[in-house]
């Protein structure tokens, strides 16, 4: 990809490419049809923007590769459009069968996310709430982009510590390279139609706001 990559503001027009990209990274195709997939592409998205104050999109020719999305504390207000949003997107989920099904599995990652959270929330004045590159993208700097722009709003906002949850489907390495520390780690095991599969669930913590700039500096070493 020999285009520049632009970070901007997101727009209506970007909400079916990012859908896209979640479907994708997470492989929700794995898990229902193609008409369930999307749905629960709009139901995440959407639970991610209800729940952040600051979202910056990589876009290329105008596409979106990437977006990332974080909350600070202070800053947060509830967005009843957002929150709209999500409830229409959530009903039109549950309007199947197979919408039903697979809501129940991310029912349970809600419940183990937020069972890492709990005993540590008084920690964190922050989060990173969505974060995600087309996969034709990665490994071109994409990521790193974003990922600096959102560690600048936080410092600006004086969130001192930011929190993330990922898990095995993910590249959690990344988060490593960037000096977050790995602080809770829970295995579910679920079934997929018939097929049983074990996942591992993490919660990331960035390190103190004054050692980012040392974790700055190696990252652009790499």
């Amino acid at each position: 990809m020999r285009q520049e990559v632009i970070l901007r503001a997101l727009q209506k027009s970007d909400l079916g490419a990012i859908e896209d990209i979640i479907r994708r990274a997470w492989h929700y195709d794995d898990l229902a049809g193609p008409d369930t997939a999307r749905q629960l592409a709009a139901v995440f998205l959407r639970s991610c923007l209800k729940n952040q104050t600051f979202v910056r999109v990589a876009a290329v020719d105008g596409v979106p590769v990437g977006v990332i999305m974080g909350r600070s504390d202070r800053s947060y207000r509830w967005r009843l459009r957002e929150a709209a949003g999500q409830a229409a997107a959530i009903l039109r989920l549950l309007a199947s069968r197979e919408g039903r099904a697979v809501s129940r599995i991310f029912r349970s990652v809600d419940s183990i996310d937020r069972q890492l959270l709990a005993p540590r929330r008084a920690m964190f004045q922050g989060e990173l709430s969505f974060f995600a590159v087309r996969e034709d993208c990665r490994g071109l700097g994409v990521g790193q982009k974003l990922f600096d722009a959102l560690r600048t709003y936080m410092s600006r906002e004086d969130v001192q510590r930011f929190y993330l949850f990922t898990d095995t489907s993910c590249n959690y390495g990344f988060y490593e390279h960037q000096g977050m520390r790995r602080y809770a780690r829970q295995d579910h095991i679920f079934d997929m139609g018939g097929r049983r599969e074990e996942m591992h669930f993490f919660l990331y913590s960035s390190p103190p706001a004054e050692q980012w700039e040392k974790t700055d500096e190696k990252a652009g070493a790499r």
